[in-house]
């Protein structure tokens, strides 16, 4: 299943081209001409001179996914949201064991219904124009963000207003996530925000932009004024290029750090090593807890197979989550059976075991599904034992997996068929056809939005609870999870949600979780990246959550 890598040396001429006008690796690389399209920090057209390679101990060029370089860092409209923005920072920030801890604000309290959160601003922090952070900048970026109608919810923000020199957030209603919503919302300018702030930005945070070319570079400096452990090197350089051409690149000596997929994992680089972090970056497949029938658009959603409890939990319990891993992933990555893994929301119980061929059997015989023809299919009912998956056409460990789950699935006598499709009609169609899902993140709101029966309306086209999964008593606990007036007590509910003891997703299986995805890297030699926090949902990018801590000791 592995991809033919290209002609090392075509690749190294690749990527060279795309490091023209960069700094070098420890190597160095060439330089060239400015792109036409390159802008400054203000949008207008660079003047800089070509960036001359240097030594690793003072820049450094990685490649860790193309979403650094796609430009809109408007916190306003969701940018940094995932917890790995590097040009702005908040009233609060989440620890490297997830928890959350002061940031922009020096201290804040909750008030006991939970709908009064007030923060005391520092004193001591400034923009990267130098300009003073001030609580009206505080207010200004929570109102902009509720009214942008971004991916950063704050529609139970009911007022945000500045009272005895302190910012105060009043709820609508308690909403024990907001914490986390809170964490997660850069703090912009006022005075410098505008229509085309998303790439002119002016930020808290430990960078600043030096260059742009969107969809190639972006090459970053200090932000000199950043308050927190300033970084020791004069300028990072991250580029957009394939994988095969990066690693073509890293073996070439022109790049210093480089996002690598499980099936490059056991390739060797003179000169770096490959470290390998920890994620919450969760796979698996949504399984549709209804049948099929025609919504309101016409559209087929819920499936005949899948809504059969005893279907999803054969699979469950029969495969064998290890073999897919090492099938699928060369091996890279750590066997998951819940969506929310490594995280304290998590619950593992009931403590179920794969692998459990004759058990899983066993199931689906007293359930009905026999192969009465010898093909090696159950069937029920005149319906076959088998369903088709979908992987992304642009994702070749969903695709991956998904063959390797079918492969898997057949000493069950379950026929799974996998395709690879583009992403959005992977969406459009999950709620019929199950599709590799990858999440995680740093708040507990994603197991309201994975199990919460509000979801599960079949006119709903969306992959939130795409397993259409109803139960009232999981309902109960979701509300009052958002309710709580604690994190402590929302996360208490929030594994409760998953299993009480009886009934819960880690019963009723509207979903089968597979791998918590190995997040590696090639590293230069020498090359620190500091103290990771668990990695979150993400490809490659959740690595810089630190980047002003990393540190080069060669």
């Amino acid at each position: 299943m592995k991809r033919k890598l290209f002609s090392l040396a075509v690749a190294a001429m690749l990527a060279s081209a795309m490091l023209a006008g960069c700094s070098g690796g420890s190597q160095g690389a060439s330089s060239a001409p400015q792109p036409s399209n390159a802008t400054g920090p203000e949008g207008t057209q660079s003047t800089a001179e070509p960036v001359q390679a240097s030594s690793a101990k003072d820049s450094l060029v990685v490649s860790v996914g193309s979403g650094i370089v796609n430009g809109n860092y408007d916190p306003c409209k969701g940018y940094g949201s995932s917890g790995y923005g590097i040009f702005h920072t908040a009233l609060l920030k989440i620890t490297t064991d997830v928890q959350i801890e002061s940031d922009l604000a020096s201290d804040y309290t909750i008030s006991e219904d939970g709908l009064v959160y007030t923060f005391t601003i520092r004193d001591d922090v400034k923009f990267s124009d130098g300009e003073s952070l001030t609580p009206e900048d505080v207010i200004f970026t929570f109102e902009t963000t509720k009214n942008s109608g971004s991916s950063v919810d704050l529609t139970m923000m009911e007022k945000a207003e500045i009272v005895s020199g302190k910012v105060k957030l009043t709820l609508n209603k308690a909403y024990s996530p907001f914490i986390r919503t809170i964490a997660l919302l850069g703090i912009v300018p006022e005075h410098a925000y505008s229509d085309t702030y998303a790439n002119n930005h002016i930020g808290t945070g430990p960078f600043k932009v030096k260059q742009i070319d969107v969809g190639q570079q972006l090459i970053v400096e200090p932000n000199e004024y950043f308050y927190g452990v300033q970084s020791p090197f004069q300028q990072i350089t991250f580029l957009s290029i394939g994988e095969e051409a990066a690693l073509a690149a890293s073996k070439s000596g022109e790049l210093d750090v480089v996002m690598v997929n499980p099936e490059y994992a056991k390739e060797t680089v003179d000169g770096m090593h490959i470290e390998t972090i920890k994620t919450s970056d969760n796979r698996g497949f949504n399984l549709p807890t209804i049948p099929e029938t025609t919504n309101a658009s016409g559209v087929t959603v819920g499936n005949n197979v899948t809504s059969d409890p005893a279907v999803r939990r054969a699979l469950n319990i029969g495969i064998n989550r290890q073999e897919i891993i090492d099938n699928a992933l060369n091996g890279v990555g750590t066997a998951s059976w819940t969506r929310f893994e490594g995280l304290t929301w998590a619950n593992e119980e009931p403590g179920l075991t794969d692998g459990q061929v004759e058990e899983a059997r066993k199931l689906l015989e007293e359930a009905g599904w026999v192969d009465t023809d010898g093909d090696g299919i159950r069937e029920k009912d005149g319906v076959k034992c088998e369903f088709r998956i979908t992987g992304r056409t642009d994702d070749l460990q969903r695709y991956n997996l998904a063959v390797a789950l079918s492969e898997n699935a057949r000493q069950l006598g379950i026929n799974i068929i996998a395709e690879a499709l583009d992403w959005t009609t992977c969406q459009d169609i999950a709620r019929n056809v199950p599709t590799c899902i990858g999440t995680g993140n740093y708040s507990y709101i994603d197991v309201y939005n994975a199990l919460h029966s509000s979801f599960a309306d079949i006119d709903i086209v969306s992959l939130s609870n795409s397993g259409m999964y109803s139960n009232p008593t999981v309902d109960g606990y979701l509300d009052a999870m958002l309710a709580a007036t604690s994190e402590n007590e929302a996360i208490v509910l929030a594994k409760k949600a998953q299993y009480d003891g009886q009934t819960g997703a880690n019963v009723d299986f509207p979903y089968l979780w597979l791998v918590n995805i190995d997040h590696s890297y090639f590293v230069r030699d020498g090359l620190n990246l500091g103290t990771q926090r668990i990695h979150p949902h993400g490809h490659g990018a959740p690595v810089i959550q630190n980047l002003n801590e990393w540190t080069f000791e060669g």
